[in-house]
């Protein structure tokens, strides 16, 4: 197959493009910077929120894998909106004219809102985003099906829950630093669905070979969630060391949680809900309508990571 991938130098994007290529698939890598893979390829430059990538590119394209996107959360509002939404209806058409058959857009399950509930959330279990980032992948999820539904072209959403891998930044690079510099056993509370990094490359690359019919949004998370003494745990354990000592009443940990939170002016989910909050997802109708399965538990990729970030601090 030839496979275009926007995001190429990401942390999916990378991961998604080695396997292309492990494969035997060609692959047009598009990035902002032009970076090169791990390969050695370079990738095209293109600055997405600006410009579209050279039609001339997709001619012939089997699929068009869009993974660019700005996934923190200290961007300005209009910054989401011009890469995670517009972007991608933009890109979206440009592949429609080019005819390629199938274009695998990645979401987030934070296009679903807050969750009210400890239950695992199916895909119609919508709420109000509660960010400027969600709302720009709610808002380009919505295009997609507006503009698509009924067409030729195939259209795969597809709503990630928290992705980890043995490179992973964010709350869990921090969370695996703390952890080695003795930071003490957090309470019991809250459970969040994960998948791994591989499984992922695994349902995007098994959606361009049987894409769906019209437009399709599915969840992709693995088989269990995890709350956050958990990870704490398996991290323990991965770095050698013993069962942690669960000192800091709940309260110095939302009092903590706060005061975090109002340093770093942070506009979104508060670190609270983050570390003893439910973001519980159902992964049933993608193991449904699809042949993809998660073979990846958290803690068969602990010992890389704690080593990985262990080796930073």
């Amino acid at each position: 197959m030839k496979c275009i991938v926007s995001g190429a130098t990401g942390f999916i994007g990378r991961q998604l493009c080695q396997q292309l290529e492990s494969r035997g698939d060609t692959v047009v890598a598009l990035s902002r910077r032009g970076a090169t893979l791990a390969s050695g390829k370079p990738t095209v430059p293109v600055d997405l929120a600006e410009c579209d990538p050279d039609v001339s590119l997709l001619q012939g394209a089997d699929v068009f894998f869009h993974l660019a996107g700005i996934a923190h959360q200290q961007a300005a509002g209009s910054a989401y909106t011009a890469l995670n939404y517009r972007a991608t209806l933009r890109l979206a058409r440009l592949a429609q004219t080019a005819a390629i058959p199938c274009f695998v857009s990645l979401s987030s399950v934070k296009a679903m809102g807050s969750s009210e509930t400890s239950d695992a959330r199916v895909e119609s279990a919508v709420s109000a985003p509660v960010d400027a980032y969600g709302l720009s992948k709610w808002q380009a999820e919505c295009a997609l099906r507006d503009a698509f539904s009924g067409t030729a072209m195939s259209v795969a959403i597809v709503r990630p829950a928290l992705v980890y891998g043995s490179d992973v930044k964010g709350n869990l690079q921090t969370l695996a630093t703390a952890v080695r510099w003795g930071l003490p056993r957090p309470p019991q509370g809250g459970r969040r669905s994960m998948i791994a990094l591989e499984d992922l490359v695994d349902l995007l690359c098994a959606i361009a070979e049987h894409p769906p019919s019209g437009v399709k949004t599915w969840i992709a998370c693995g088989a269990d969630s995890y709350s956050t003494q958990e990870i704490y745990d398996l991290l323990r354990a991965a770095l050698g060391k013993g069962r942690g000592i669960e000192w800091l009443p709940r309260w110095i940990w939302k009092l903590a949680a706060n005061l975090l939170d109002g340093v770093l002016s942070r506009r979104a989910e508060p670190t609270y809900n983050k570390l003893f909050g439910w973001e519980r997802y159902s992964n049933a109708a993608v193991i449904t309508d699809t042949a993809w399965r998660p073979r990846i538990k958290l803690e068969d990729v602990m010992q890389q990571l704690a080593a990985t970030h262990g080796a930073n601090t």
